[in-house]
């Protein structure tokens, strides 16, 4: 299978994420990305635009918990 990359020249602004997560957590992360056909750095933008669509009006996926409104903040519960 060929794995799909961003097309060279197509980002605008790119960067080395130099994050300290668990070794197996990575290379799950990159077996799904190499599973789905992907290098794992699209893939992760991927990720990201998918969870857009997840996000809760706080800016939070809608799976986990969610912040308590701040000092002055209604909580409003929507229907």
């Amino acid at each position: 299978m060929d794995v799909k990359r961003a097309p060279r020249g197509t980002r605008v602004a790119p960067i080395r994420a130099a994050w300290s997560i668990e070794t197996h957590r990575k290379q799950r992360f990159d077996q799904i990305a190499r599973k789905s056909g992907y290098t794992s750095s699209l893939f992760l933008e991927l990720v990201i635009d998918h969870l857009e669509d997840e996000l809760t009006d706080r800016g939070v996926p809608n799976w986990l918990p969610q912040p308590e409104p701040a000092d002055g903040e209604l909580p409003i519960d929507t229907v």
